[in-house]
Formats: structure tokens, sequence, C-alpha cells
């Protein structure tokens, strides 16, 4: 029932924001106008993107791990993707390669599609539904890659909403926050990192 309400709210919330946001994205002329930090509101939108993070994932969740151990580590991870810019609106596909720097992972690979609201001047909020790959370390004993469906949600903030209108000007960087996970459960990953969009 409270994930019912939690749904419901957030629904809501979406539905009230939309009108405001829809009138961000179009000029006086009632033309389609260019978000503030300088991307189209309407358009394919090209990005790519360095992040760090960190995942663990839940005891005994990946077979040939030591029983009752947690494998973790933290990772440095490479972005390509495009947004699809719809009004308030965005849709888009990405694909990531992340090397783990210390812990047990060794390699991961995916791609995922996004889907969200585009917020404030230049930011956006979103959900992302992929398939990830995992490769450990040794200490798992298997050579083969590990693989499930992928769940994720994040936001992107622009130059504006940071504070840094004046530095950066109209060069599409924004900051990325995500929180995902490896199977419904299975694992915990949150990562931060800088997007350039063209």
């Amino acid at each position: 029932m409270r994930k019912l309400v939690l749904a419901a709210v957030a629904a809501s919330a979406a539905f009230v924001a939309t009108p405001s946001m829809a009138q961000d994205t179009m000029a006086d002329n009632g033309t389609a106008a260019a978000a503030p930090d300088g991307t189209k509101a309407f358009g394919i939108e090209p990005y790519v993107g360095v992040r760090g993070g960190w995942e663990e994932f839940s005891k005994d969740s990946v077979p040939g791990a030591p029983v009752g151990d947690k494998l973790n580590g933290s990772l440095l991870e490479g972005l390509v993707g495009v947004n699809v810019p719809l009004g308030p609106f965005f849709v888009g596909a990405e694909g990531n390669v992340a090397k783990g720097v210390s812990g047990d992972i060794d390699w991961q690979y995916g791609a995922a599609g996004r889907f969200g609201l585009r917020a404030g001047e230049s930011g956006m909020i979103y959900g992302k539904v992929g398939y990830q790959w995992v490769n450990f370390d040794k200490r798992v004993d298997t050579n083969r890659d590990f693989d499930d469906v992928t769940y994720g949600i994040g936001f992107e903030v622009g130059p504006k909403e940071i504070g840094l209108g004046g530095i950066t000007g109209n060069s599409g960087i924004r900051l990325r926050g995500e929180v995902s996970t490896f199977g419904w459960t299975n694992s915990f990953r949150p990562t931060l990192g800088v997007i350039a969009h063209f």
C-alpha cells in the first residue's frame, strides 16, 4: 500500500510540474527554444562522460564467491549515449565500460535505456533499465562474466544549478549522480561523474 501511495504522489508531482516545464521549452514566438545550457529542446543530443563509484554485492548473490562474503570495489567508468528531448521529457540510450580500481571487480560493461523529466534550467531526473555484465577478480571461482538486468535512478544538473554558469557558459557540461543495482537487489552502486553533452 505504501508503494502505491508513493507512486501516486510521484505521478501527481510530475503532472503538476509538466505545464511549467513545457512553458520553459517554448520561445516567445511559440517555437522550440534551446535549453539554457545551450542544448536543444527537441532533437538528438549525444553525450560522453566519465564517473567514479562503488559497488557492493549482497551476500551469496554471486555463485563461486567465498560463502558469506560481500564482493565489492571501487570503479572508474566511461559512458557514451544519446538523449532524445521531447519537450519537458526525454528518452535515451547509453553504453558503459567500467574498470575496477580496487576490490573484487575486474571489468563491467553494459547498455541501458533512460527516460525522465527535464527539470529546472538544464537538469534532468531519470530512471533507467538495462543489462550489465560483471567480471570479478581471482577470488571468485569462475572465469565467466555474470550478467543480469540493471535498474537505476539518477539526476543531472547543469552549470547554472550548481553556480558555475558564468565559468562554463553554454558548454553542455553537467554533473550526474546515480544509484543502480545489479539484478533486482543484488548490489548497491552509487556513482558520481561529469557528462559532456553536444
